[in-house]
């Protein structure tokens, strides 16, 4: 099993980016730094979702979570998987917690990913997660 953002997202990030940048054109010089910025901010996190693919993936030994700074293992037997819901901006927001227990060699880890990085609802992905028998939470 493996979560990330669908394809589109990343490409219509892209392509966002591409138009604003071509609108700098027009633009006087105070536009085009804000404009600028505003491509360059799409563009990068276009970049991020299609070089993070998948960012959360089962394996025999744990569940690995892609990051910027590489591939994390969390071992099935230190992972806690948790749903967390709360309200921002008159919206319910779900975010899926991954948390490892410390262990002898590190303080453990705590991941936390949004309907956003996971391309799906948190509450089935932890479903999913539940059903394979191999987390607690």
């Amino acid at each position: 099993m493996q979560w990330s953002p669908p394809t589109v997202v990343p490409a219509a990030l892209a392509a966002g980016g591409l138009l604003l940048g071509a609108v700098t054109v027009a633009l006087d010089d105070a536009g085009r730094v804000l404009v600028g910025a505003a491509a360059l901010l799409l563009l990068l996190l276009a970049v991020r979702d299609l070089l993070l693919r998948p960012r959360l993936a089962t394996a025999d030994d744990g569940l690995e979570v892609r990051t910027l700074t590489g591939r994390r293992v969390l071992p099935w037997g230190l992972l806690r998987v948790r749903v967390r819901t709360g309200r921002r901006w008159g919206t319910t927001v779900s975010t899926l917690e991954l948390d490892t227990a410390a262990g002898p060699d590190d303080d453990g880890v705590l991941v936390v990913l949004g309907r956003w990085d996971l391309g799906a609802d948190p509450a089935d992905v932890a479903a999913a997660l539940a059903d394979s028998g191999r987390t607690s939470g």
